[in-house]
């Protein structure tokens, strides 16, 4: 320690430089407690353990589109087909339940089954043929939002038996199913993600392809896993919209790949790839969460919300440049 450090002087300075990345490296968790103590103030209601449990529950599809986007955006990659996946498995899983009434588990598999196919279809077409990810899963997109269309003939499917609404709206300690898959999904992803051989090769494809084609990981592999998760977690998020509605749409999930990108971008993740975390996710997704709630609950038009939300994205952008030039 230096002369100066020692001084009133030199311990401001360093005080001054704590406080500076203590807020740099915390600004989510900062803003988002913000948000909440902003909304406590203006309305009773928000403060409530129901409301609490209300913006978990409409969190809850989003957070599993929003870590499988993660794993794809860590790659450099983007997934803008998840919306219309969500779709497709909601339309394949309500035929199943309305076909087999007396077996829901086969609702759940075919679901699963359909964001798994959709995924890999487009990890194949990103690893092997070497599409760029935005034109391969935009072509996604299009193709399984018509082919929600034709599986209900043009139109939603209805009469569904009531084991499958029970599904996503069953409690367990007080929580839904979903709520419980969006918390499970978040704690082991983000375990996988910093504890083990297959987060780290994440990671090195997206900080540098070509480094970790050269240390030997199989980049091509990596990258099909990751639209092949990003799929499967889209397909179980449609089940669960389906099963809470209890009705299969074809225009559910619409829009939903945009806040799920929002929120892995607010999280802190870079679009470069190579940089973000589950954790941070999770966050961007509450604040995300949070904001359509209490907005909602200050009865702010459904207009002024999106212009807030997009105000927040560019705002978060901004400030993890800044961030990053700072650290440089």
């Amino acid at each position: 320690m230096t002369t100066e450090a020692l001084t009133p002087t030199g311990r401001r300075r360093i005080d001054a430089k704590l406080i500076r990345h203590i807020a740099i490296r915390y600004a989510m968790v900062i803003v988002l407690l913000l948000v909440m103590c902003f909304f406590a103030y203006r309305s009773a209601r928000f403060a409530t353990l129901d409301n609490g449990i209300t913006i978990l529950i409409a969190a809850a599809p989003f957070a599993l589109i929003a870590i499988g986007q993660t794993l794809v955006i860590l790659t450099g990659g983007i997934d803008l087909s998840v919306g219309s996946v969500i779709a497709l498995s909601s339309m394949t899983g309500a035929l199943a339940a309305k076909t087999f009434p007396d077996q829901i588990w086969i609702a759940v598999i075919v679901s699963v089954l359909v964001g798994l196919a959709a995924g890999s279809i487009n990890g194949f077409v990103v690893s092997v043929i070497k599409v760029p990810p935005f034109i391969a899963t935009l072509g996604m997109l299009t193709l399984a939002s018509g082919a929600a269309y034709v599986v209900g003939g043009g139109a939603p499917i209805n009469g569904l038996p009531a084991g499958f609404g029970a599904i996503a709206n069953t409690r367990f300690l007080g929580l839904t199913i979903p709520v419980i898959l969006m918390i499970v999904g978040i704690v082991g992803l983000g375990i996988v993600m910093r504890r083990t051989a297959f987060g780290l090769r994440i990671y090195a494809v997206g900080g540098n392809p070509l480094a970790a084609q050269i240390a030997g990981i199989k980049t091509g592999r990596v990258l099909f896993s990751v639209y092949a998760i990003s799929g499967a977690l889209a397909g179980l998020s449609g089940l669960m919209l389906a099963s809470r509605v209890i009705t299969g749409s074809p225009t559910l999930g619409q829009g939903y790949e945009l806040d799920a990108i929002a929120a892995v971008v607010i999280g802190g993740a870079s679009l470069l790839g190579g940089r973000g975390t589950i954790w941070g996710t999770a966050l961007g997704l509450l604040l995300i969460q949070t904001l359509n709630n209490g907005l909602d609950i200050l009865t702010v038009p459904a207009y002024w919300q999106d212009v807030i939300k997009g105000i927040l994205i560019v705002a978060a952008v901004a400030v993890d440049v800044w961030a990053a030039k700072r650290r440089a």
